[in-house]
């Protein structure tokens, strides 16, 4: 029968009571990044390795639309022993890690708002149809924006830039170019008809389009073949 004790190794056991007493203290489980620290591995790979043998077991269960998506389904034996026990595995946690919002971030009333098209959804993800037209307006901190460039907002779709803070839902802020610095976060235009959110790196004549989820591979095209519409300059999230 799958999910049973046996088949979880010491690392998805560790990361298993990690996420639980983050949650029981937080309550939200905690970021890859805390996942990697606390486990002492090397990178995030890794972690999306347990978290995916996890889910698969029915240990835990990923939640769409929401950030660091995560529910705990279920304990193995072990660690439901150990509980009212003794404490097992004791993880790095870091201390004040929850911000009641990122650092950084500014309420819309702690700025004059300015409202932005918002021209509907950017795939964060499989790329999809191009941008729509303007579906209603949204209103961003003018401190977000800078000069007199052209921006506007798109709602993201997809997870492909998780590990760089965008989440399936926000609301990202683009200023209108057509050229970007290799790093930057671009709208791009693929083949004339795809629009996407990723990391733009130029390779020679290649266009690199880089996801910042390991999940999804980095796409490289021909420069011809891709049409800079626009750089990341602001993000908004509901909570």
């Amino acid at each position: 029968m799958p999910g049973i004790d046996g088949m979880l190794t010491k690392k998805q056991i560790q990361l298993l009571d990690f996420i639980q007493k983050r949650m029981a203290r937080d309550g939200v489980p905690p970021s890859f990044d805390e996942m990697k620290e606390a486990l002492d591995l090397r990178s995030k790979s890794g972690i999306h390795r347990l978290v995916t043998a996890l889910e698969e077991r029915g240990f835990i269960r990923r939640l769409p639309h929401r950030a660091r998506a995560l529910e705990i389904v279920r304990l193995p034996d072990a660690l439901v022993a150990a509980a009212e026990t003794k404490p097992g595995f004791s993880p790095r946690v870091i201390a004040n890690t929850r911000p009641p919002r990122p650092r950084g971030a500014i309420a819309i009333a702690d700025s004059p708002a300015v409202d932005l098209p918002l021209m509907g959804r950017i795939a964060a993800g499989v790329p999809i149809e191009a941008i729509s037209e303007v579906s209603h307006h949204v209103a961003v901190p003018g401190t977000m924006l800078s000069g007199r460039e052209h921006h506007y907002a798109l709602e993201v779709q997809g997870d492909s830039m998780i590990e760089a803070g965008i989440n399936d839902g926000d609301v990202v802020v683009i200023r209108e170019q057509d050229t970007a610095d290799n790093g930057d976060i671009i709208v791009a235009l693929v083949e004339g008809h795809e629009a996407t959110l990723k990391r733009y790196r130029r390779r020679g004549g290649m266009i690199a389009l880089e996801a910042a989820n390991p999940a999804y591979e980095t796409r490289i095209l021909p420069e011809e073949s891709v049409r800079i519409q626009g750089r990341l300059v602001g993000l908004i999230r509901s909570y």
